[in-house]
């Protein structure tokens, strides 16, 4: 018996773009488009087959779409705004039908996509739980089962009796995910929704997603922009581009190749000037560990060594030179030859090889990007301004390193990691070492 829960196979949604509403039509003028309502409507149908594939007014939200999830599987669904990412998971959903193509379903499936989704407004939080309860096919000791823990998570319990108008977004996000995960489906379907909550609500719907997963063996696709959150959760990743599978994997590997295009559109290293003030160029960069392999990936206690080719328009004694480790959340660590008092030598006129390492990198899992400045030995007068020269992941999982608590995986996240001891190497053997903790008296 197959194990697959969900196929989809030559998936397709298009749209038909341009068509426009007066909004500010006189009352005769509304009375009269709605005696004329079935004439118009027959006129679409009849004018249908005069958009081809090909017409500018055709867009693609989906097209020829194809993957199998497994079950017990955490399917990350990652894109940029507009991918198709939404619109994927609304027909998987059956909130909308398809253009062309089939999906197979086995299982029940409940649905966390926007605020307040399969909640009716005029009912209470109550009653709206046991009508989703319904819906999923549970009866009604089943949902009197779990109403607690609902309620309890959720934490809307002084509200639990009012109707669901009255919530803010956050309390019908609250209580959405707290069904949608407590009522026992086969398959949880979630967007980014999450992202409406608190980051103490988030946390606990990261941890109740895992226990899910990894203790219960249900299948959930997740869409999110959170790649720490992705690479936590997931088993597999789908990366989504205007409307088309790009790439079906690993989480890890579905994630690289996600910074990769991000790279290439965000211009992240482009060789050449910033502008006509600079008077080094940076004109390439590459990225290594410590067996010399050009890599973008690493683990925790790797080395990683970034290799620049500057070409200096004249001739500089003792340049400044300062390679930046940053996360999302700010820098982690400097290699600064300034600040270190590290003597960089002679930048001579045309290029010049300069090469720092970064020793048994302490960093903890997620995504890091490099960037570079030089100054003149006045430390004043930029040479080439701050330019991103690239980024690598650390891939390492906390659980491998030993570290299994709830919240590790969010904890490394969030977190950043002081001075990394490293070395620079300027050529004709003039390698100078730096470790902080060298420098402190014991």
């Amino acid at each position: 018996m197959s194990d697959t829960v969900i196929t989809v196979e030559s998936l397709t949604k298009k749209y038909r773009l341009g068509l426009k509403e007066n909004r500010s039509k006189t009352l005769a003028a509304q009375v009269m488009d709605t005696i004329k309502a079935p004439l118009n409507n027959f006129r679409r149908l009849t004018n249908l087959s005069k958009f081809s594939d090909d017409d500018a007014s055709v867009f693609w939200a989906l097209n020829d779409v194809n993957f199998e999830v497994k079950q017990g599987e955490v399917l990350g669904i990652i894109g940029r705004n507009g991918a198709g990412k939404s619109t994927l998971l609304k027909i998987l959903s059956r909130i909308t039908e398809p253009t062309s193509g089939s999906i197979k379903i086995k299982g029940r499936v409940a649905s966390l996509l926007e605020v307040g989704t399969g909640f009716h407004p005029e009912l209470t939080g109550r009653e709206n739980v046991y009508m989703n309860g319904t819906i999923l096919g549970m009866r009604r000791r089943e949902i009197d089962k779990k109403f607690g823990e609902i309620v309890d998570f959720s934490g809307v319990e002084k509200f639990i009796d009012t109707p669901v108008k009255f919530y803010s977004s956050g309390m019908k996000v609250r209580l959405g995910f707290a069904v949608a995960a407590h009522l026992e489906p086969q398959i949880l379907i979630i967007d980014e929704v999450l992202a409406v909550g608190d980051s103490d609500f988030q946390k606990k719907c990261l941890g109740k997603m895992d226990e899910v997963a990894h203790n219960e063996g249900r299948t959930i696709l997740f869409v999110s922009h959170s790649m720490p959150a992705i690479k936590t959760l997931c088993t597999k990743g789908l990366l989504m581009e205007d409307g088309k599978l790009k790439y079906l994997g690993t989480t890890i590997n579905t994630v690289n190749q996600y910074f990769k295009k991000e790279a290439i559109k965000e211009g992240h290293f482009v060789p050449g000037r910033l502008d006509t003030s600079e008077q080094v160029i940076v004109k390439e960069v590459t990225i290594r560990n410590q067996h010399g392999v050009k890599t973008e990936t690493f683990q925790v206690g790797d080395d990683l060594s970034v290799k620049l080719l500057l070409e200096s328009e004249e001739q500089f004694d003792q340049p400044n030179i300062g390679i930046v480790i940053r996360s999302n959340y700010g820098a982690v660590s400097v290699a600064n030859t300034m600040i270190d008092g590290i003597k960089s030598g002679v930048f001579w006129k045309g290029e010049n090889v300069v090469s720092c390492t970064f020793k048994n990198l302490p960093l903890l899992p997620q995504e890091y990007h490099l960037s570079v400045i030089v100054r003149a030995n006045d430390a004043k007068t930029i040479l080439t301004k701050s330019k991103d020269i690239g980024y690598f992941l650390v891939a390492t999982r906390m659980k491998d390193l030993g570290i299994e608590t709830p919240y590790a995986e969010r904890l490394a996240a969030e977190s950043v990691t002081p001075f990394i001891p490293y070395e620079w190497d300027f050529g004709n053997g003039n390698v100078q070492h730096f470790d902080i903790l060298s420098r402190v008296k014991r």
